[in-house]
């Protein structure tokens, strides 16, 4: 795989070919191969692309660094700290978080049955702590949803204009302050549907530091592929 230096930083790329006829895209992936997307057709100059992009990719290579993904290799994270994934065999199924060892341990008798059962945990503990935290919360920004539900969705919630909010089921993955910023925001959205100045108004007297936290939980990665087949 081709490579450029970002300073003493090597990064490889791909080139591949895209839908537009007229556009050059690049996207550095969670894993910090770099895409060129280059349209059909047309003769690109890749290396001078991405020379004349240096700037925002190295920003976006220190953004990107700094990540946390929610599931990677045998970490998983919970409540904003990253845990060792320990395999044991038992009597039956099970998850057991041990916060003094930094470790879950999955009581499974085959490792295959490990993503299952850490899917349905996330569920179960998510579901949990939002039906909490929005009967909490919904006095709070002054907005009731009509339906909540925690589900298997890319986002970590979303809002629709029928007071329907969604969660995702890896929400028990973040720390507090970012699950709770998560349920504020949303509920928030029962009042403005949209991110406007008068959305962010509303959301700053609830959570008057809601920028920062927003920008802490752009670092963290959603495991979306954690779901079986």
């Amino acid at each position: 795989m081709p490579f450029l230096h970002l300073g003493t930083k090597r990064v490889e790329y791909v080139v591949l070919k895209g839908t537009s006829r007229r556009y050059t895209y690049l996207r550095l992936r969670p894993d910090l191969k770099l895409e060129v997307v280059v349209p059909r057709g047309v003769t690109v100059d890749v290396e001078k692309t991405i020379r004349d992009r240096t700037r925002w990719l190295e920003r976006e290579y220190d953004r990107l660094s700094s990540t946390k993904n929610v599931l990677e290799n045998d970490m998983v994270m919970i409540e904003g700290r990253l845990l060792k994934l320990v395999h044991v065999t038992g009597h039956s199924e099970g998850i057991a978080v041990n916060w003094e060892r930094g470790t879950v341990e999955m009581c499974a008798d085959e490792r295959k049955r490990i993503k299952e059962l850490l899917r349905r945990w996330f569920l179960k503990e998510s579901s949990a702590y939002v039906v909490r935290k929005v009967s909490e919360l919904s006095p709070v920004v002054g907005a009731r949803p009509t339906r909540v539900d925690v589900r298997e969705i890319s986002k970590w919630g979303y809002c629709t204009r029928t007071g329907r909010i969604s969660f995702s089921w890896q929400l028990a993955a973040l720390s507090e302050r970012l699950r709770e910023y998560v349920v504020l925001h949303e509920l928030t959205h029962l009042l403005e549907f949209n991110h406007s100045a008068s959305f962010r108004l509303k959301l700053g007297k609830v959570c008057p530091d809601f920028r920062e936290r927003e920008k802490e939980l752009g670092l963290i990665v959603p495991y979306d592929r954690l779901a079986p087949p």
